[in-house]
């Protein structure tokens, strides 16, 4: 189970870190397309006319995309930010207590916002919402993943808190997955 539960989180920062190269892709396909473009009415003749309709919505919603499907991945490897100032200055016995109660805290809020990400992407479904640029794109797609993302960031966090409370784990910051 523990070797799942890491695949899983690596899956979705390889996931995230594909949205960002098709990102980059796209974005730098637009500047060559702009620089050929330009280059072309230089020298007299007609611009190909190489943009991208919609580039920076589709972007955007890759973005949404890979912030998202990164969050379990990037909490498992300790990459959120958190300060320990106060954290590192108390008895073990206490930083164990406060990281359970923050994890349950943290569960808590997660679960609420995919929950009420849920109802969105089914409402958005349901009544059939399109993006407004110029590409119209079904607004329950990037929600949809963005809800994938929050489970995964769910379970996580489940993991966490069970590591926690059964001594698998003794600090969050501990929760690093083994290579």
């Amino acid at each position: 189970m523990r070797r799942f539960l890491d695949s899983l989180y690596r899956l979705g920062g390889y996931i995230s870190a594909l949205q960002l190269m098709v990102i980059m892709v796209m974005v730098v396909l637009q500047v060559s397309g702009r620089i050929l473009d330009k280059a072309l009415l230089t020298l007299g003749t007609d611009a190909l006319g190489l943009q991208v309709p919609g580039l920076a919505e589709l972007a955007g919603f890759l973005l949404l995309g890979a912030t998202f499907t990164g969050l379990a991945y990037t909490f498992t490897v300790g990459g959120h930010i958190r300060v320990d100032l106060l954290h590192r200055a108390l008895p073990e016995k206490v930083q164990r207590t406060l990281d359970i109660v923050v994890t349950v805290i943290a569960l808590a809020i997660t679960a609420f916002g995919t929950w009420y990400s849920v109802l969105l992407t089914y409402d958005s479904y349901d009544f059939g919402d399109l993006s407004i640029g110029m590409v119209p794109v079904p607004l329950w797609i990037p929600q949809a993943v963005m809800v994938v993302g929050l489970v995964w960031l769910l379970i996580a966090l489940l993991d966490a808190l069970v590591g926690l409370i059964t001594g698998r784990i003794t600090h969050l910051k501990d929760e690093a997955p083994q290579e």
